[in-house]
């Protein structure tokens, strides 16, 4: 009889334990973060996956490079465009997303372009186009006219394996391909590429006042943006971006950089990060300068956000947007960019972003100037 009741306790202990263990399990993954019922909507991230396109083919085809441009970016868009095709190499092909009454002008400027210029590419000019059902106002009005039409560009652009999605306050200072090739870098599992938004963690704007999750200890920024198409659609990126909207709307700030940097938060493993050289900003300058990289070797893509290539905040940005503004393409950019960009260029501003004035001249220097052997 003792035996029995020792048997009979030791079976009602082991089932109690079985059940705090349940009942553990039930709670924690009832807990867990929204991400895993509202933004994990497919299992696609075994790095066993080999989506196409791969890397390596990406890197053996024209670069395509693609902006939104709405209201008043007509003339700054097409600048951005002019730096590209003055230092590109290869051919390109400009994917240009605007508002009707845009259409027109960027046609009748590139198809002027392309048959005066010594340069190989092509172009297309498409419509702005949100979801249907969804509410079209809203995302036509986040953070910047039209900008939200990044986040829908996998469904949108369904015959483009990959872009180079760049904002329209940006300039090429090198060849687009440079930036393009890091799709050689990406592992499998990578669908995007991005730059850090600080490299300083006392400037930081995430880190001390995002009420959202982000990508890392710092945010990225999404003014210079690698998209692997192909490999967005397969994880369904679309279907991410409106749930995220609608949870976490009232606490976004920046727009669809606060939704690309959620996405990431949950789905870090999908991001490659390039360093701030590519996406070079007043942020790196303009209190002390911290992007080594860009100082050592110069910046790659200019990026000047808050509408610094149209002010003297940062004398810097508005001379090189100055230059290339100027600048008429098939003439010599050595004599008609870069020496009015060095002139523009007053050694003297006593401006912190002007004490590193060479972070803008040594990539222009590299590939204008034939005498000069700068390093890459």
């Amino acid at each position: 009889m003792g035996v029995n009741s020792k048997l009979t306790r030791l079976a009602v202990l082991c089932l109690a334990f079985a059940g705090l263990i349940l009942l553990l399990n039930f709670t924690t993954n009832s807990s867990k973060k929204l991400s895993d019922d509202h933004f994990k909507p497919n299992k696609i991230g075994s790095r066993s996956v080999e989506p196409s396109p791969t890397a390596n083919s990406l890197s053996e085809q024209e670069v395509v490079i693609c902006v939104v441009a709405c209201g008043d970016r007509l003339s700054e868009s097409l600048t951005m465009m002019k730096s590209a095709l003055v230092f590109t190499k290869k051919p390109l092909k400009f994917i240009v997303i605007s508002d009707t009454d845009l259409i027109p002008a960027f046609n009748e400027k590139l198809t002027v372009w392309k048959l005066m210029s010594n340069k190989t590419f092509d172009f297309v000019v498409k419509q702005i186009k949100f979801p249907e059902r969804s509410d079209v106002r809203m995302w036509r009005k986040l953070f910047k006219p039209c900008a939200a039409q990044r986040l829908f560009l996998p469904t949108m652009l369904i015959d483009i394996d990959a872009v180079l999605y760049v904002d329209t306050d940006t300039l090429f200072l090198a060849p687009p391909e440079v930036i393009w090739d890091e799709f050689k870098k990406m592992n499998s599992s990578q669908l995007a590429g991005l730059s850090p938004e600080h490299e300083d963690p006392n400037t930081g704007w995430y880190n001390r006042f995002a009420k959202h999750p982000y990508y890392g200890k710092l945010g990225v920024n999404s003014g210079v943006m690698l998209m692997n198409l192909t490999r967005m659609r397969e994880f369904r990126w679309t279907d991410y971006v409106i749930p995220i909207h609608k949870e976490y709307h009232l606490k976004i700030t920046w727009g669809d950089q606060d939704i690309i940097n959620i996405i990431f938060y949950y789905h870090p493993e999908r991001l490659y990060i390039y360093p701030c050289r590519y996406n070079y900003r007043p942020d790196h300058c303009m209190y002390m300068s911290v992007c080594t990289e860009a100082e050592k070797d110069g910046a790659l893509v200019l990026h000047g956000s808050r509408g610094t290539f149209h002010s003297q905040k940062q004398p810097p940005f508005k001379a090189v947007f100055r230059a290339m503004e100027e600048y008429q393409l098939n003439t010599d950019p050595f004599d008609n960019f870069l020496i009015p960009m060095k002139n523009y260029l007053n050694t003297d501003d006593k401006s912190n972003c002007g004490r590193v004035w060479k972070v803008f001249v040594l990539q222009p220097e590299f590939h204008l100037d034939s005498r000069s052997r700068t390093p890459n």
